[in-house]
């Protein structure tokens, strides 16, 4: 082959100028298979260009995951599958937060109803005729207080696991695992606000009930046959506009625990915030929240089904004689495993949904305000041992974490 045939880089022209550069100077074809150059390279030589591809040093590299999920917009594949290694992580202040309150609320409010059952049939048992309505309305009495109380005490529970919930996720996407003891001390002086919501948000619902059975009671009450079908059409339309408008609100508002208990904002800052976050992400939001409870609804209804089937008919099944000590053993025995069926299986409900709410808004936060980037800087700082700001926080007035915890 003659000089003039001489090897370059496609598109890489040698120092001094000219495209083909000086045939004398420039270097013959590399024989095929051949290997590294033996001695370091000049700077700017082709061979000296970044590559790019597997092993490469200079081209993209995925973002880090140093805990739950990688620190990036995440799709619904991996937020679906982060809900439940929620639980796998760290089991004991979420599965174990969730089954423990879940367990409280049933106890107390089985245990106030059968206990008031209970003293009334023996009072009743006792009593004359005439005392008998006395009892009979003081019971119902006090069933509706112990009922009140134990609605009280489920909002504050519901209140508590999503906050748990809430922070526990927010610290495993950094690659944290963190005491319950740790997590309630982390929510310190935010627990109020989120309590508040949660009552706001129940007594808000019981009020919009009671308008509309109110405005269909009377209809019916007043209007006579007309009045029957007025209150009908007020009860179908009422209730799907208050259904419709349930489920708007439920979406718009569902960050406000995130905002409370992650931003550490006030209970009005913290609705104005989710308001304004979920712009843009209404309709995903919608489709993953619907997703979620469909999914947990279905579970939860397969796995109590046989328990409650076997709660109702056990007696006729494992006590054909009819011997009616046998019937009562089975029957208790029946109704307490559905009913621990239903604490487990609703405390594994309760942690997915919170999870997939706080994911939902870690993902709408990395996507329109850059929070993996910060993110992805709190774990290197930390990893360096460096004092670093709580990601979560910064551009919104965050206070300063130790590495250890950031």
């Amino acid at each position: 082959m003659s000089n003039d045939s001489s090897w370059t880089s496609p598109g890489w022209a040698p120092p001094g100028g000219a495209p083909g550069g000086d045939p004398s100077t420039t270097p013959p074809p590399a024989p095929p298979g051949a290997g590294a150059p033996s001695g370091p390279e000049a700077p700017g030589s082709p061979s000296a260009a970044p590559a790019y591809g597997p092993g490469a040093t200079g081209g993209w590299a995925p973002p880090p995951k140093p805990g739950l999920i990688p620190l990036r917009p995440i799709d619904f594949g991996t937020l679906f599958g982060a809900t439940f290694q929620v639980l796998k992580r760290n089991p004991r202040p979420t599965f174990g937060a969730a089954l423990l309150l879940n367990a409280l609320v049933t106890i107390l409010a089985f245990g106030l109803v059968f206990g008031l059952s209970i003293v009334s049939l023996d009072r009743l048992e006792r009593a004359s005729d005439s005392e008998a309505d006395a009892i009979v309305a003081g019971t119902f009495g006090l069933i509706v207080l112990a009922g009140v109380v134990a609605t009280a005490v489920a909002l504050v529970a519901q209140a508590l696991l999503q906050g748990l919930i809430t922070i526990e996720v927010s610290r495993q996407i950094l690659g944290e695992k963190n005491t319950l003891k740790h997590l309630f001390a982390r929510g310190k002086g935010r627990w109020g606000a989120l309590i508040g919501w949660t009552v706001l948000l129940s007594m808000a619902l019981t009020v919009a009930i009671v308008i509309l059975v109110g405005l269909v009671t009377l209809m019916i009450v007043i209007g006579g046959p007309a009045g029957i079908a007025v209150g009908v059409t007020i009860g179908v339309l009422g209730g799907l506009g208050l259904a419709v408008l349930g489920v708007w609100l439920w979406i718009k508002l569902a960050l406000v625990p995130a905002a409370i208990m992650i931003e550490r904002l006030t209970l009005g800052a913290a609705i104005g915030r989710a308001w304004r976050l979920i712009r843009g992400s209404f309709w995903r939001t919608l489709g993953i929240l619907l997703l979620f409870t469909v999914i947990v609804q279905v579970a939860a209804s397969v796995v109590s089904a046989p328990f409650s089937i076997a709660a109702t008919f056990g007696g006729a099944l494992f006590n054909p004689a009819g011997d009616e000590l046998s019937a009562i053993v089975v029957l208790i025995g029946a109704n307490l495993l559905s009913i621990a069926v239903t604490i487990i299986v609703g405390a594994i409900g309760a942690v997915l949904t919170t999870s997939a709410v706080a994911l939902i808004y870690t993902d709408i936060r990395m996507r329109s305000e850059g929070l993996d980037i910060d993110l992805q800087q709190a774990v290197e700082q930390s990893a360096a041992g460096r004092t670093v700001d709580d990601p979560y926080m910064r551009g919104l007035g965050g206070e300063t974490l130790p590495a250890s915890a950031a």
